[in-house]
């Protein structure tokens, strides 16, 4: 199993706070959101609500065959993944576009995605570590893969693009230095 209970937590926690920089591993896999419009802060915000609502579920919840409590995630990923993008900001239906256009599939529904975060469930190949605003429209999600380059993430992508991406590039891997370089010394 990829996820404990206490990795979960740890997660969760780097949601909030960005986590220090000594306490990275040896190697991160990063991505780089072109956010499409507003601020990449903006952004950075929207990704991390949407994740602090899965993993608080994922701390919390009886992961079973019943449908899990959505209350705590933002309107706007509620609605583009439970409709067919009516009644949807622009900018989510773009990204919801973007992300069946980039071969991610099809769109996620809000069960399936939260699901994902299911400890018990070892298709989530990845664990959050930070998101940095790195340009005035770019911003790099790093996330712990345990040093694979190629591993399942598109729930992410998901939440990615229909944050407000109109791209997104990756997954890469670097050393821990080049997070630490973006995260700490700007």
């Amino acid at each position: 199993m990829i996820h404990s209970e206490e990795s979960v937590t740890a997660e969760l926690d780097r949601v909030r706070q960005r986590p220090p920089a000594e306490s990275a591993p040896p190697v991160l896999a990063a991505f780089t959101a072109h956010v499409a419009e507003g601020s990449p802060e903006a952004y950075t915000e929207r990704v991390r609500q949407v994740l602090s609502a899965a993993l608080e579920l994922a701390c919390t919840a009886e992961f079973g065959d019943e449908d899990l409590p959505a209350d705590e995630f933002p309107d706007w990923f509620t609605a583009i993944s439970t409709r067919d993008g009516e009644d949807v900001q622009d900018l989510t239906r773009d990204g919801r576009a973007s992300y069946v256009n980039r071969g991610g599939g099809n769109p996620w529904t809000l069960q399936n995605w939260i699901f994902r975060f299911d400890p018990d469930d070892d298709s989530r190949g990845w664990e959050f570590w930070d998101v940095v605003p790195v340009g005035p429209s770019q911003v790099r999600v790093w996330v712990d893969s345990w040093g694979e380059s190629f591993f399942g993430s598109l729930e992410l992508l998901w939440l990615l693009y229909t944050a407000g991406a109109a791209h997104v590039e990756g997954p890469e891997v670097h050393k821990a230095s080049a997070w630490v370089s973006e995260a700490y010394e700007r």
